[in-house]
C-alpha cells in the first residue's frame, strides 16, 4: 500500500497551554524541588481519587518499587537481610517497568498467565501459582481497561497477600463507578511523557491505610521526614530508622502535571468516542477480534488493542499507510534477565501472537479515526 504524506502517531504528548506562565515562575521563583506545587498536586489527586493516602513520586517505577518493598517487608524496615525466597506473582503482559522493581526488591517473580482477549491477569492461575512465599499479587490494567479486581483481591486476601495494581495505562479508569485508587493494598500510575497524563515524568502512588501512607511519605525522601522543620537543624537530628530512596516529585514536575489533570476527562472523554467508533466498525468483520472492555468498568483506552491474525503483516502495511501500530510491549518473560522464572503462558502467548494497537488519543480526529478503520479493513482483509 502506498504511503501518505502524514503519519497518525500511536503516541503524543498532551500539554496545556496553562502550565507556561506559571512554569516560568516556579522555575525562578528559588523553589523547584519538592515544595508547595507538589503538595496542591497530592491535594487535587486526593479530592479526585477521595482517597487521602496519595503520594507523588519521580516516576511510575518508583511507585511500584515502594509498593513491593512494602509489601516484602510489611512489619519491619528493610536491613541488609533480603528473604531471596520471597515472591511476587505477576504478568507477562506488561512494559518491563512492572517487573524489574520485583527483581530490584530482592524477591523473586512467578508469572501468571494472562486472558488472551484483555491481557490481563487470570485469577484463577493466581492462585494455583500461590506458595508459602507469595507476598504480593500485581495487576496491570492493559491499554486501561479493568482487571478482575476484586475477584484477585478476594483471593489476596484468602492467603493474607497484598495486591499491587499497576495503573501506568489507566489515570482515569473507572471500576464500579469509582476512581482507581482505593480497591487494592497499593496503585501505582505514571505519569511518564506520553501517558494520558504527563508531568513530563513523574508517578504516583496510593495506599489503603493511614500507616502505609506515612511510611511511604518517608521512604520516598531517603526515610527522612521532612514534615519536622521547627526546633531541628535541617532535619540533621532526625532519626532516620528505615533506608529509603531519592524517589519524591519536584515542583516543576508537579506543577506540569496538575495543569494537564485538570484536562484529563476531557482527554479521556476523547479516548473512549474514538474507541466506541472503532469498535462499531469493526464489529462486522469476522477477522478482527475486539478486545472486551471489563463490563464492571470504565476503560481509558490510552490503548486501543485488537486481535487480528497475520499481525505482523498486518502491522507493516498499516505503518507504510501512515498508521502508526504495534504491539507496544513485548512479553516480558522472554528477556534473558528473566530466564530463571519461565514457565508456560498459554493465554499470554494468544495474546502476544494477535494483539495489535492503533491510534486512539486526543490527537486522532474523525478524519483521522476515518481514514484508519477504513485502512484497517482494507489491510486486514487483504492480509489477515
Amino acid at each position: 500500500m502506498s504511503s501518505t504524506k502524514k503519519t497518525i502517531p500511536l503516541f503524543k504528548v498532551y500539554m496545556s497551554e496553562d502550565v507556561d506562565k506559571p512554569l516560568l515562575e516556579t522555575i525562578h521563583s528559588g523553589w523547584i524541588g519538592e515544595g508547595p506545587k507538589v503538595e496542591e498536586f497530592e491535594n487535587d489527586l486526593k479530592e479526585y481519587f477521595k482517597n487521602p493516602y496519595v503520594v507523588t513520586v519521580n516516576n511510575g517505577t518508583a511507585a511500584l518499587h515502594l509498593a513491593y518493598h512494602m509489601s516484602l517487608y510489611p512489619d519491619t524496615p528493610k536491613t541488609a537481610h533480603v528473604n531471596t525466597d520471597a515472591e511476587i506473582i505477576t504478568t507477562a503482559i506488561t512494559c518491563t517497568a512492572t517487573n524489574t522493581p520485583i527483581i530490584a526488591n530482592g524477591a523473586r517473580i512467578v508469572w501468571a498467565d494472562a486472558d488472551p482477549l484483555t491481557g490481563n491477569l487470570d485469577p484463577v492461575d493466581v492462585e494455583r501459582k500461590i506458595t508459602k512465599n507469595t507476598k504480593a499479587i500485581v495487576m496491570v490494567h492493559w491499554g486501561g481497561n479493568p482487571c478482575l479486581i476484586d475477584e484477585i483481591n478476594e483471593i489476596a486476601h484468602k492467603y493474607g497477600i497484598k495486591t499491587v495494581e499497576d495503573n501506568a495505562h489507566g489515570i482515569a479508569m473507572r471500576y464500579k463507578g469509582k476512581p482507581c485508587g482505593s480497591d487494592s493494598d497499593y496503585t501505582c500510575i505514571s505519569l511518564q511523557a506520553i501517558k494520558n497524563i504527563t508531568s513530563i515524568d513523574g508517578g504516583i502512588l496510593m495506599t489503603k491505610d493511614k500507616s502505609s501512607y506515612e511510611r511511604a511519605m518517608l521512604l520516598r525522601w531517603y526515610g527522612i521526614d521532612r514534615t519536622r522543620r521547627e526546633g531541628v537543624d535541617l532535619r540533621c537530628e532526625i532519626d532516620v530508622s528505615e533506608a529509603g530512596y531519592k524517589f519524591h516529585m519536584n515542583d516543576i514536575c508537579a506543577l506540569v502535571g496538575n495543569a494537564n489533570f485538570k484536562h484529563m476527562n476531557e482527554i479521556v472523554s476523547i479516548n473512549r468516542d474514538n474507541a466506541a467508533f472503532y469498535n462499531k466498525v469493526f464489529a462486522d468483520c469476522d477477522k478482527i477480534t475486539l478486545t472486551p472492555e471489563n463490563p464492571d468498568g470504565e476503560a481509558s483506552y490510552w490503548l486501543y488493542t485488537f486481535h487480528v491474525n497475520n499481525r505482523d503483516e498486518v502491522m507493516k502495511q498499516l505503518n507504510e499507510s501512515g498508521i502508526m501500530a504495534s504491539k507496544v510491549h513485548a512479553r516480558n518473560d522472554t528477556h534473558s534477565m528473566f530466564n530463571e522464572y519461565r514457565t508456560e503462558l498459554p493465554g499470554a502467548e494468544k495474546f502476544n501472537a494477535t494483539h495489535l494497537c492503533i491510534p486512539v488519543g486526543w490527537w486522532v480526529t474523525k478524519e483521522d479515526r476515518e481514514y484508519i478503520a477504513d485502512t484497517v479493513l482494507k489491510v486486514v482483509g487483504k492480509y489477515a
